[in-house]
């Protein structure tokens, strides 16, 4: 009598399938994910400048400004900025935390998204050199960029890669 092979024997109920070991985490990208938190954190710092200096911020868009503002329109500028600096401040804080996390966890996207993000930082800081802020906003800048540039080497370094292909 003839009877079938089952090509792949099915594991008994409940039992769970063998995970395979991750690598080890390489150092830089150990570098790496610091260098996020460390971004999360001058985000951080960089709400409370900008909400600080909001009052020198207006007043480099009012004098920027090719028509006179009135008191009403300056208000509702100040009240724009603040939220928009919190708003704005609080996503970034959240997006460097989620790609640091996901990065140790081995997901190239985050990898990916990371460098995306780094580039688009890179045109808004220096689009920013000419924008009518404070100038503790436009010294902040560079060092919230600065996190994404240190981050970014380390990520694209031959050991992260090797890490994020899940070799050993």
């Amino acid at each position: 009598m003839y009877q079938p092979i089952e090509p792949f024997p099915q594991y008994p109920a409940g039992a769970p399938a063998a995970e395979l070991p991750h690598p080890p985490i390489p150092p830089q990208l150990k570098s790496a994910v610091k260098a996020m938190y460390a971004g999360a954190a001058a985000s951080v710092a960089g709400i409370v400048i900008d909400i600080a200096t909001v009052g020198a911020t207006k007043t480099a868009i009012e004098k920027n400004s090719r028509h006179h503002l009135t008191a009403t329109q300056l208000s509702a500028t100040g009240h724009i900025l603040v939220i928009g600096f919190a708003v704005s401040g609080l996503i970034a804080t959240v997006v460097w935390i989620i790609l640091a996390r996901a990065c140790q966890h081995g997901r190239s996207w985050a990898r990916i998204t990371g460098t995306v993000l780094f580039a688009v930082a890179t045109v808004d800081t220096v689009a920013g050199i000419h924008a009518p802020l404070a100038v503790a906003v436009r010294a902040w800048s560079p060092v919230i960029w600065l996190a994404g540039l240190v981050a970014v080497m380390f990520l694209w370094q031959r050991a992260c890669t090797a890490f994020f292909k899940g070799q050993p």
